[in-house]
Protein backbone atom coordinates (compact mmCIF):
# COMPACT_ATOMS: atom_id res chain seq x y z
CA UNK A 1 0.00 0.00 0.00
CA UNK A 2 1.26 3.11 -1.15
CA UNK A 3 1.96 5.96 1.56
CA UNK A 4 0.67 9.57 0.95
CA UNK A 5 3.70 11.85 1.54
CA UNK A 6 2.96 14.71 3.65
CA UNK A 7 4.71 17.85 3.94
CA UNK A 8 3.93 19.71 7.71
CA UNK A 9 4.52 23.27 8.31
CA UNK A 10 5.58 23.97 11.82
CA UNK A 11 5.24 27.77 12.32
CA UNK A 12 6.00 27.48 16.44
CA UNK A 13 5.19 30.66 17.89
CA UNK A 14 5.52 32.70 14.83
CA UNK A 15 2.60 34.99 12.77
CA UNK A 16 -0.41 37.21 13.56
CA UNK A 17 -3.69 35.59 12.81
CA UNK A 18 -3.69 38.61 10.40
CA UNK A 19 0.17 37.36 8.82
CA UNK A 20 -1.98 33.95 8.88
CA UNK A 21 -3.85 34.57 6.40
CA UNK A 22 -1.79 36.61 3.86
CA UNK A 23 0.40 33.52 3.86
CA UNK A 24 -2.14 31.13 3.43
CA UNK A 25 -3.39 32.69 0.91
CA UNK A 26 -0.11 32.97 -0.69
CA UNK A 27 -0.38 29.19 -0.77
CA UNK A 28 -3.35 28.77 -1.92
CA UNK A 29 -2.38 30.90 -5.34
CA UNK A 30 0.76 28.84 -5.79
CA UNK A 31 -0.45 25.57 -4.53
CA UNK A 32 -2.04 23.44 -8.29
CA UNK A 33 -4.26 20.67 -8.07
CA UNK A 34 -1.23 18.39 -9.05
CA UNK A 35 0.70 19.56 -5.75
CA UNK A 36 -2.51 18.79 -4.09
CA UNK A 37 -3.03 15.37 -5.64
CA UNK A 38 0.86 14.54 -5.12
CA UNK A 39 0.86 15.34 -1.27
CA UNK A 40 -0.85 15.93 1.69
CA UNK A 41 0.16 19.43 2.48
CA UNK A 42 -0.60 20.65 6.17
CA UNK A 43 0.24 24.21 7.97
CA UNK A 44 0.86 23.95 11.84
CA UNK A 45 -0.03 27.65 12.70
CA UNK A 46 -0.56 28.77 16.75
CA UNK A 47 -3.89 28.68 18.39
CA UNK A 48 -4.49 32.19 17.55
CA UNK A 49 -4.47 31.61 13.83
CA UNK A 50 -6.35 28.63 13.34
CA UNK A 51 -9.88 29.79 13.52
CA UNK A 52 -8.99 32.43 10.95
CA UNK A 53 -6.82 29.74 8.58
CA UNK A 54 -10.40 27.44 8.78
CA UNK A 55 -12.39 30.14 7.59
CA UNK A 56 -10.21 30.78 4.77
CA UNK A 57 -9.61 27.14 3.98
CA UNK A 58 -13.47 26.71 4.20
CA UNK A 59 -14.38 29.26 1.93
CA UNK A 60 -11.95 29.57 -0.79
CA UNK A 61 -12.31 26.06 -0.63
CA UNK A 62 -8.80 25.35 -0.12
CA UNK A 63 -7.15 21.39 -0.27
CA UNK A 64 -4.65 22.06 2.26
CA UNK A 65 -5.09 20.50 6.05
CA UNK A 66 -3.97 22.12 8.81
CA UNK A 67 -3.27 21.48 12.70
CA UNK A 68 -2.42 22.01 16.14
CA UNK A 69 1.21 22.61 17.88
CA UNK A 70 -0.33 21.01 20.76
CA UNK A 71 -3.37 19.69 23.08
CA UNK A 72 -4.60 18.93 26.41
CA UNK A 73 -4.67 15.83 28.27
CA UNK A 74 -7.85 16.77 29.24
CA UNK A 75 -11.24 16.96 27.28
CA UNK A 76 -12.18 19.75 29.43
CA UNK A 77 -12.39 21.50 32.54
CA UNK A 78 -10.41 23.89 35.32
CA UNK A 79 -6.85 24.12 32.96
CA UNK A 80 -6.55 27.69 32.56
CA UNK A 81 -4.39 28.02 29.36
CA UNK A 82 -4.92 24.64 28.29
CA UNK A 83 -6.73 23.87 24.40
CA UNK A 84 -8.64 20.70 24.24
CA UNK A 85 -8.77 18.20 21.76
CA UNK A 86 -12.35 18.87 21.38
CA UNK A 87 -12.07 22.12 20.70
CA UNK A 88 -9.51 21.87 18.24
CA UNK A 89 -11.72 19.20 16.55
CA UNK A 90 -14.39 21.64 16.41
CA UNK A 91 -12.32 24.22 14.26
CA UNK A 92 -11.83 21.35 11.44
CA UNK A 93 -8.32 20.31 12.53
CA UNK A 94 -6.86 17.46 11.24
CA UNK A 95 -3.29 17.11 13.11
CA UNK A 96 -1.75 18.10 16.11
CA UNK A 97 1.92 17.45 17.27
CA UNK A 98 2.65 15.95 20.08
CA UNK A 99 5.88 15.74 21.95
CA UNK A 100 7.85 17.88 20.22
CA UNK A 101 11.12 18.08 21.41
CA UNK A 102 10.77 22.30 22.27
CA UNK A 103 7.58 20.84 25.31
CA UNK A 104 9.33 18.21 25.76
CA UNK A 105 12.42 20.54 26.96
CA UNK A 106 10.72 23.63 27.77
CA UNK A 107 7.40 22.43 29.47
CA UNK A 108 8.71 19.29 31.27
CA UNK A 109 6.71 17.27 29.06
CA UNK A 110 7.92 13.43 30.00
CA UNK A 111 7.08 9.92 27.75
CA UNK A 112 4.06 9.77 30.05
CA UNK A 113 2.45 12.94 29.39
CA UNK A 114 3.09 12.55 25.53
CA UNK A 115 1.41 9.36 25.83
CA UNK A 116 -1.38 10.51 27.45
CA UNK A 117 -1.73 13.39 24.90
CA UNK A 118 -1.40 10.82 22.07
CA UNK A 119 -4.90 8.95 23.77
CA UNK A 120 -6.54 12.78 23.78
CA UNK A 121 -5.83 13.40 20.61
CA UNK A 122 -7.35 9.99 19.00
CA UNK A 123 -9.91 10.31 21.65
CA UNK A 124 -11.44 13.69 19.50
CA UNK A 125 -10.43 12.10 15.98
CA UNK A 126 -7.53 13.96 15.43
CA UNK A 127 -4.39 12.62 14.09
CA UNK A 128 -1.09 12.71 16.13
CA UNK A 129 1.96 14.00 14.65
CA UNK A 130 4.16 12.25 16.77
CA UNK A 131 7.52 13.59 17.68
CA UNK A 132 10.52 11.61 18.48
CA UNK A 133 14.14 11.97 18.60
CA UNK A 134 17.89 12.67 20.49
CA UNK A 135 20.39 15.23 21.13
CA UNK A 136 23.38 15.84 20.30
CA UNK A 137 25.25 13.95 23.58
CA UNK A 138 22.93 10.96 22.61
CA UNK A 139 23.82 10.83 18.91
CA UNK A 140 27.49 11.35 19.86
CA UNK A 141 27.42 8.25 22.14
CA UNK A 142 25.95 6.10 19.39
CA UNK A 143 22.46 5.48 21.57
CA UNK A 144 20.04 7.50 18.83
CA UNK A 145 18.29 4.72 17.54
CA UNK A 146 17.55 2.97 20.92
CA UNK A 147 16.91 6.29 22.63
CA UNK A 148 14.24 7.14 20.02
CA UNK A 149 12.52 3.66 19.85
CA UNK A 150 12.39 3.90 24.02
CA UNK A 151 10.33 7.13 23.53
CA UNK A 152 8.25 5.28 20.21
CA UNK A 153 7.38 2.61 22.76
CA UNK A 154 6.81 5.18 25.65
CA UNK A 155 4.16 7.21 23.49
CA UNK A 156 2.56 4.68 21.90
CA UNK A 157 1.63 2.32 25.04
CA UNK A 158 -1.79 1.14 25.23
CA UNK A 159 -2.77 2.59 21.54
CA UNK A 160 -4.39 0.03 19.26
CA UNK A 161 -3.08 -0.85 15.90
CA UNK A 162 -5.32 0.35 14.42
CA UNK A 163 -4.94 3.96 15.61
CA UNK A 164 -0.92 3.39 15.40
CA UNK A 165 -1.44 2.83 11.36
CA UNK A 166 -2.92 6.38 10.94
CA UNK A 167 -1.07 8.67 13.11
CA UNK A 168 2.14 10.08 11.60
CA UNK A 169 5.80 9.72 13.70
CA UNK A 170 7.90 12.97 13.24
CA UNK A 171 11.88 11.96 13.74
CA UNK A 172 13.18 15.50 15.12
CA UNK A 173 16.78 14.87 15.72
CA UNK A 174 17.45 17.75 18.29
CA UNK A 175 20.41 19.04 17.41
CA UNK A 176 19.57 19.66 13.68
CA UNK A 177 16.16 22.06 14.65
CA UNK A 178 16.70 24.96 14.05
CA UNK A 179 19.95 24.75 13.75
CA UNK A 180 21.25 24.66 10.02
CA UNK A 181 22.40 21.47 10.89
CA UNK A 182 20.37 18.43 9.06
CA UNK A 183 21.18 14.81 9.13
CA UNK A 184 22.30 13.34 6.18
CA UNK A 185 19.50 10.97 3.99
CA UNK A 186 21.31 8.13 5.57
CA UNK A 187 21.29 9.37 8.99
CA UNK A 188 17.77 10.00 8.93
CA UNK A 189 16.79 6.47 7.12
CA UNK A 190 18.78 4.50 10.15
CA UNK A 191 16.45 6.15 12.66
CA UNK A 192 13.23 6.42 10.29
CA UNK A 193 13.88 2.55 9.36
CA UNK A 194 14.14 1.78 13.22
CA UNK A 195 10.70 3.27 13.98
CA UNK A 196 9.15 1.23 10.97
CA UNK A 197 11.04 -2.26 12.04
CA UNK A 198 9.64 -1.26 15.86
CA UNK A 199 5.77 -0.88 14.80
CA UNK A 200 6.16 -3.76 13.09
CA UNK A 201 7.31 -6.15 15.35
CA UNK A 202 4.95 -4.09 17.99
CA UNK A 203 2.03 -3.64 15.92
CA UNK A 204 2.11 -5.55 12.46
CA UNK A 205 1.16 -4.73 9.31
CA UNK A 206 0.06 -0.73 10.74
CA UNK A 207 3.79 -0.20 9.73
CA UNK A 208 3.09 -0.43 6.18
CA UNK A 209 0.68 2.55 6.82
CA UNK A 210 2.49 4.62 9.21
CA UNK A 211 3.95 7.50 7.94
CA UNK A 212 7.48 8.28 8.94
CA UNK A 213 8.57 11.99 8.73
CA UNK A 214 11.98 13.54 8.85
CA UNK A 215 12.32 17.25 10.96
CA UNK A 216 15.46 18.95 11.31
CA UNK A 217 16.47 21.72 8.94
CA UNK A 218 14.15 19.86 6.06
CA UNK A 219 14.80 22.99 3.42
CA UNK A 220 14.83 23.03 -0.65
CA UNK A 221 18.03 21.96 -0.87
CA UNK A 222 18.14 19.09 0.53
CA UNK A 223 14.50 17.72 0.52
CA UNK A 224 15.09 15.67 -2.68
CA UNK A 225 17.88 13.95 -1.08
CA UNK A 226 15.87 12.66 1.80
CA UNK A 227 12.40 12.04 0.28
CA UNK A 228 14.42 9.39 -1.85
CA UNK A 229 15.10 7.20 1.20
CA UNK A 230 12.32 4.13 2.00
CA UNK A 231 11.33 5.17 5.18
CA UNK A 232 10.92 8.81 4.95
CA UNK A 233 7.14 10.26 3.76
CA UNK A 234 7.89 13.45 4.39
CA UNK A 235 9.06 16.32 6.45
CA UNK A 236 7.73 17.96 9.47
CA UNK A 237 8.89 21.44 8.44
CA UNK A 238 10.10 24.45 10.96
CA UNK A 239 11.36 27.59 9.50
CA UNK A 240 11.08 26.77 6.17
CA UNK A 241 7.32 26.52 6.60
CA UNK A 242 7.62 30.89 6.87
CA UNK A 243 8.44 31.56 3.53
CA UNK A 244 5.86 30.86 0.84
CA UNK A 245 8.47 30.69 -1.77
CA UNK A 246 10.75 27.95 0.25
CA UNK A 247 7.77 26.16 1.21
CA UNK A 248 6.44 25.45 -2.09
CA UNK A 249 9.84 24.25 -3.37
CA UNK A 250 10.17 22.12 -0.25
CA UNK A 251 6.69 20.28 -1.06
CA UNK A 252 7.45 20.34 -5.31
CA UNK A 253 10.43 17.69 -4.17
CA UNK A 254 9.38 15.84 -6.46
CA UNK A 255 10.48 18.27 -9.62
CA UNK A 256 14.09 18.96 -8.18
CA UNK A 257 16.84 17.27 -9.71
Amino acid sequence: MARTPLMAGNWKMNLNHIEAIALVQKFAYTFTADDFAALEIAVIPPFTDIRSVQTLVDGDKIALKYGAQDLAVADKGAFTGEVSGAMLAKLGCTFVIVGHSERRANNAEDDQKVNSKVQAALRNGLTPILCVGEGLETRKAGEQVAFTLAQLDAALAGVASSDVANLVIAYEPIWAIGTGEVATPSDAQEVCGAIRNRIRETHGSAADQVRVLYGGSMKAENVAALMKEADIDGGLVGGASLDPDEFVSVCRYRMHP
